[in-house]
Order: C-alpha cells, then sequence, then structure tokens
C-alpha cells in the first residue's frame, strides 16, 4: 500500500482527508512543516499533500526545503490550499508543486484521482 503524508495544521482537515483515503493509502499527519520535514526523512511517503497556510514555515517554505534535499526532491507535492484567487493555481505549479486541489474537498475523487495521476496507479 503507498503511503500519502498530510501536512496540515487544521485537525479537522486532517480528519477529512484521513477519512477519504485510509482504504487506498498509509497516512502520515503532521501539523506543521518542520516536523513535516523531520517526518519525511525518516519514513518516505510516495505523495505529500501539503497546505499552504502553515504556522511558522508555511507550504511555500516546506516545499522548497523538500526540493533541495537530496531525500526527498523527488517527491510529488500536492498543494491542499484555500487559497483560490486567480492566478495561485500557476503560481504556486510555478514554484514546483505538481498539482493544486482547493479546500474543502468537495469531490473526494477529485483527491483521489490527483494521486494516483501521481504515484502511477
Amino acid at each position: 500500500m503507498k503511503t500519502v503524508a498530510v501536512v496540515e495544521d487544521n485537525p479537522d482537515n486532517r480528519l477529512l482527508v484521513q477519512a477519504i483515503l485510509e482504504d487506498y493509502y498509509q497516512i502520515q499527519e503532521y501539523e506543521d512543516g518542520k516536523s513535516a520535514l523531520k517526518g519525511l526523512r525518516g519514513s518516505i511517503p510516495d505523495i505529500v499533500l501539503l497546505d499552504i497556510s502553515l504556522p511558522e514555515m508555511d507550504g511555500r517554505d516546506v516545499l522548497k526545503a523538500i526540493r533541495k534535499d537530496d531525500q526527498l526532491h523527488h517527491l510529488p507535492v500536492i498543494a491542499l490550499t484555500a487559497h483560490a484567487m486567480t492566478g495561485d493555481r500557476e503560481a504556486l505549479l510555478a514554484i514546483g508543486f505538481n498539482d493544486y486541489l482547493m479546500k474543502p474537498i468537495l469531490d473526494e475523487d477529485d483527491l483521489i484521482n490527483a494521486i494516483k495521476n501521481l504515484v502511477g496507479e
């Protein structure tokens, strides 16, 4: 079973993602960027779902750290965010995210299909 790391500070959002994915994937959960980077290095997942608005270290900074890390740079990373202004999707893809999904997740198939497309299922 493939592993999905969820980096999200809101426990309700983590619970929702877990409920959607737990039948298909192993889930690693992190509530902030610093713990995520440490945890990802210790147990490398197949894909990362990364919130943009995190405390202390936002998702953009976490992505930069992932892309600079020799162990992690290859990971597909999906921006999972409430940022839905015109141009946000393009801006996040331009800095190295592999995909972009808006919160709240209204259609679980969108999340599952985005993951499948990036992990080769």
